[in-house]
């Protein structure tokens, strides 16, 4: 079976090359660029990607179906520009194509912080590989690809088989990213109830998940900061949700 791998895109020139060099032995690859103003279509040139175009979104959910249908072929491997496909991984993927009850396949990745890789963040699944018939990628902000059929993870012991996340953000990148992405999931979910309980507890389990759960404490003082941003998000989006319901209520009762 042949594999072609997308790659949404938008201003990717930092890690780009890194990841198509490790995409090169695939049947195809697939770059969707978001109209990008620094070298990034330069970059897939250079290596023979297929090079669409779509409008720019604040984040790339929205464009992953345009992006998924304009490949060829039947399998699809999903990336972002900063994700590595190793080898071992390829192989695997080839190999399990072979299965016809097969319709997705979850990936490990590993996450790095501070310049270091983060114990915490692995294996960090996520559903990348599938069949491209029946598949179909939800608008939501962090939202995960729906397909038909059997769906298996590839086992987090093959450490040889995770995909590397390049980005290693720095906290003021990560709090920028949180602030954007909190503002986001609030749109989405204005409508959400927001009691005590979850204002105090959801982002106090967050933390909990990423420092002890997760194990988060063995990452040292990484772990710890790794985890409060972790808990800072959850909060920020349920701050901003109960803002718009305030300040709704405050015009509907100004009327």
């Amino acid at each position: 079976m042949k594999i072609s791998v997308v790659i949404n895109t938008y201003n990717a020139e930092k890690h780009l090359a890194t990841v198509l060099e490790t995409a090169k032995h695939f049947d195809e690859v697939v770059v969707c660029d978001m109209h990008s103003t620094d070298s990034t279509i330069a970059i897939a040139k250079q290596y023979g990607c297929k090079i669409v175009y779509c409008e720019r979104y604040p984040y790339v959910e929205p464009a992953r179906n345009f992006a998924i249908a304009q490949a060829q072929n039947e399998w699809i491997l999903v990336i972002d520009a900063d994700e590595t496909i190793p080898e071992k991984l390829r192989e695997e993927l080839y190999k399990i194509t072979k299965d016809p009850n097969l319709g997705g396949v979850y990936i490990a990745f590993k996450n790095y912080f501070i310049n270091k890789y983060m114990r915490s963040a692995f294996p960090d699944f996520k559903l990348r590989f599938f069949r491209k018939e029946g598949a179909y990628w939800p608008e939501e902000i962090h939202s995960t690809v729906k397909v038909k059929g059997k769906i298996i993870k590839l086992p987090k012991s093959r450490k040889d088989l995770a995909s590397e996340h390049l980005a290693n953000d720095s906290v003021a990148t990560i709090l920028s990213k949180n602030n954007n992405y909190s503002s986001q999931v609030a749109e989405r979910r204005k409508g959400k109830k927001i009691g005590w309980i979850k204002l105090l507890f959801s982002p106090l389990f967050w933390f909990i998940k990423y420092y002890f759960i997760k194990k988060g404490c063995l990452d040292g003082k990484r772990g710890f900061i790794f985890a409060v941003l972790k808990a800072q998000y959850k909060f920020s989006c349920l701050a901003k949700i109960y803002e718009f319901q305030q300040q709704k209520n405050h015009l509907g009762n100004a009327s």
